[in-house]
C-alpha cells in the first residue's frame, strides 16, 4: 500500500503565514503538520512508499523537509507543475497525477496534509484489510451548520456507504467525511476514468462521492479527534494544544 499526501494547496485563509510557504510543513512543537501524520503513517507495515503531492511554488521547500526525514518508507515529492491558487489542479487531478506518473498499481491510502490526529491510521488500515473494499472515513456531527459544509453519508447496519452527498442543505444522516480515504487496487481503473463521467476534481471528496454510486466502499468510524487546521486562529490553537507532544 502506498500513502498519496495531497499537499498542493495554496492555504489562502492563513496568509501572509502561507503566502510563500506551505500549510503541511508549519511548525507544531518540533515537528510539522504533516510530519506528525507521516510519524504514525510509516509505522504500518501494510505500507512501503509515501507520495507527496504539492505544486511548484513549493516543490523545493518539500525536497529540503524531505532531505531531513528519515522514514522507514521512501517518500517521493511530486511537482503539480501550478504556482498560483487560480491554477491548481484540485486534489483528484493530483490524485490522478500521482497514480499515472509512477504508474501506481496497488493499494493507496489518501490523506490531505492539514490535518493533526490523536490516533493511529492503523486501525483504518485493518479496517480495509477486514472489509474487502474501498474505505473511508466518518465521524459524527451533531451540527447542522458544519453538515452543510462538508461531505455527508447514509450507511447501513454493516456501514457500507449508501450515498454520499456534498454540502447538502438537508444532510441524510450525522456521518461527517473527513479527508481520509483508503482505495483498493481493484478500484484504480475507476479512479483513471473518473473526469470521463463528471466527476468533480477539486476536493478529495468529490472521487469518494463519485465511487460510491458504482463500487462498494464501507466507512470506518473515526476512533478520536482531527484537528483541521483552516485559518491563522485555529493554527494557533493547534499550537498550545500539541506544542508538547
Amino acid at each position: 500500500m502506498k500513502t498519496i499526501v495531497i499537499a498542493a494547496g495554496y492555504a489562502t485563509r492563513l496568509y501572509p503565514l502561507t503566502k510563500n510557504f506551505p500549510k503541511p510543513l508549519l511548525k507544531i512543537g518540533n515537528n510539522t503538520i504533516l510530519g506528525k501524520m507521516l510519524d504514525d503513517i510509516d509505522t504500518i507495515p501494510d505500507i512501503d512508499e509515501h507520495i507527496i503531492v504539492t505544486n511548484h511554488k513549493f516543490v523545493n521547500i518539500f525536497e529540503d523537509w524531505k532531505g531531513k526525514t528519515n522514514y522507514t518508507n521512501p517518500v517521493t515529492v511530486i511537482d503539480d507543475g501550478t504556482d498560483t491558487n487560480e491554477n491548481r489542479l484540485g486534489a483528484v487531478k493530483d490524485l490522478l497525477l500521482a497514480l499515472e506518473k509512477y504508474n501506481v498499481d496497488d493499494d493507496i491510502l489518501v490523506v490531505a496534509a492539514d490535518n493533526i490526529l490523536d490516533f493511529s491510521f492503523k486501525g483504518f488500515v485493518d479496517f480495509f484489510n477486514d472489509k474487502g473494499t474501498s474505505v473511508i472515513m466518518c465521524h459524527h456531527e451533531p451540527e447542522l451548520k458544519k453538515l452543510q459544509r462538508t461531505g455527508v453519508i447514509a450507511v447501513d447496519e454493516d456501514m457500507k456507504v449508501l450515498d454520499m452527498q456534498e454540502k447538502p442543505e438537508h444532510p441524510v444522516s450525522n456521518w461527517a467525511v473527513p479527508p481520509f480515504y483508503i482505495y483498493q487496487k481493484e478500484d484504480l481503473p475507476l479512479i483513471k476514468d473518473c473526469l470521463n463521467h463528471n466527476c468533480g476534481f477539486d476536493a478529495p471528496g468529490n472521487l469518494a462521492h463519485y465511487l460510491c454510486k458504482i463500487t462498494d466502499i464501507h466507512a470506518y468510524k473515526m476512533p478520536g479527534k482531527r484537528f483541521d487546521i483552516g485559518n491563522l486562529d485555529s493554527y494557533e490553537e493547534a499550537k498550545k494544544l500539541f506544542d508538547s507532544f
